[in-house]
Order: structure tokens, then C-alpha cells, then sequence
């Protein structure tokens, strides 16, 4: 999603991470891509080496997090165990790994609108492919029989999204529950909304 090397070194991370807080704490726009380099203790140079632009900066604090959420459910959706399982092991990874990222995830969501129209485009390509996939498992519980078939899988899984997207809203850190258990709590109200109604 940006034009980082193969051999990228640690510099590119920090120019990310750096971004990131800078990002969060003053908005995006608000933020310059002299402090950013700064903060990373980099030259400008070093910094276009990696990331022709801010634009392709806040591209990638959330394309990083996105390739990483495919990786792990194309794991989840390839493995053997039943559908209803794989199911609720994605959600709940999905979970955790949203809220130990929250903060690229709320910053994309408020800047968004800062990128160019082929890279927004992009971004909801991706995001598309992923829904699809978690979709897929639904598809083939309510193929199988293990969920309630007269809701449609694209629905459910707009539904499921919807609330994780909005943990950015209401999740604190020093709150009562862990991730492990807000995860547990998703993944268990997903499956219970696709059993069949007596």
C-alpha cells in the first residue's frame, strides 16, 4: 500500500510509529511532515525513501494492520476445525487485534478523507476482500447447517463489523474488561445470532 522496500530497515517503522502518535495526539492534518521526521530522529530524505508523501504515511498505519488481519484469518478460514469454530476464533482475533491497534484505527478512520480517491478506493478494496472472506465462513455454516440460513451472511457480518469499528468509541484501556474477554464476548454474540430459532 505504499512504496516500502523488501529490506526495508528498523527507519521505516519508526517514521510509523512516530506518525502514529503524532497523528493521534494532533490529527493528521495538523501535523507536519517536518515533526514527524523529527520525532523519528530521521532526515526528510530518509523519510521519501519509504513514503513518497503523508498521504502514503497514513496509507500504510493502516494497510499494515489490514495485511496483517488478512494473514491471520486466512489461517483461521484454512484450517480444519468446523466452521462455527473457525468463525468464532476469527471474530475473536479480529478483536484483540483492532483493540491493540486502536489507535491506527481511529486515526485512519478520522483522516481518511485527507487521501487521494485512487488510494481511498484502494483501502476500501481491501477491506472489501477481508469482509469477503470472514463472509465466506458464514456462508458455509448456514451451507452446512450450523447457522440459521434466512439471515443474509453479507447482513451479519456488516452487523459484526459495525460494533468492532466502534470500539474506538467506548474502549479504555484501564477498563473493567481485558481484550481477551470484550473478544470473547463478540465472538460469543456473533454465534449466538446465527443459531437457528427453535
Amino acid at each position: 500500500m505504499s512504496r516500502r522496500p523488501a529490506n526495508a530497515s528498523g527507519v521505516d517503522d519508526r517514521l510509523l510509529a512516530e506518525a502514529t502518535r503524532l497523528f493521534a495526539r494532533q490529527g493528521f492534518d495538523r501535523t507536519s511532515v517536518q515533526e514527524v521526521v523529527e520525532a523519528a530522529g530521521v532526515t526528510k530524505g530518509a523519510m521519501y525513501h519509504y513514503f513518497g508523501s503523508k498521504d502514503d504515511l497514513l496509507h500504510e498505519i493502516y494497510g499494515r494492520v489490514l495485511r496483517d488481519q488478512t494473514a491471520r484469518l486466512e489461517k483461521f478460514a484454512a484450517g480444519e476445525a468446523p466452521a462455527p469454530q473457525r468463525l468464532r476464533d476469527a471474530a475473536a482475533d479480529v478483536v484483540v487485534t483492532t483493540i491493540e491497534n486502536l489507535d491506527d484505527f481511529k486515526i485512519f478512520t478520522q483522516s481518511m478523507h485527507h487521501l487521494s480517491a485512487a488510494k481511498q478506493r484502494a483501502v476500501r478494496a481491501e477491506r472489501r476482500k477481508y469482509h469477503e472472506r470472514f463472509r465466506s465462513l458464514v456462508e458455509e455454516g448456514q451451507r452446512d447447517g450450523d447457522f440459521r440460513a434466512d439471515v443474509p451472511a453479507d447482513l451479519v457480518v456488516d452487523y459484526f463489523f459495525g460494533s468492532v469499528h466502534h470500539l474506538g468509541v467506548w474502549y479504555r484501556r484501564n477498563g473493567r474488561l481485558t481484550p481477551a474477554q470484550i473478544a470473547d464476548h463478540y465472538a460469543d454474540l456473533l454465534l449466538t445470532s446465527l443459531k437457528e430459532i427453535p
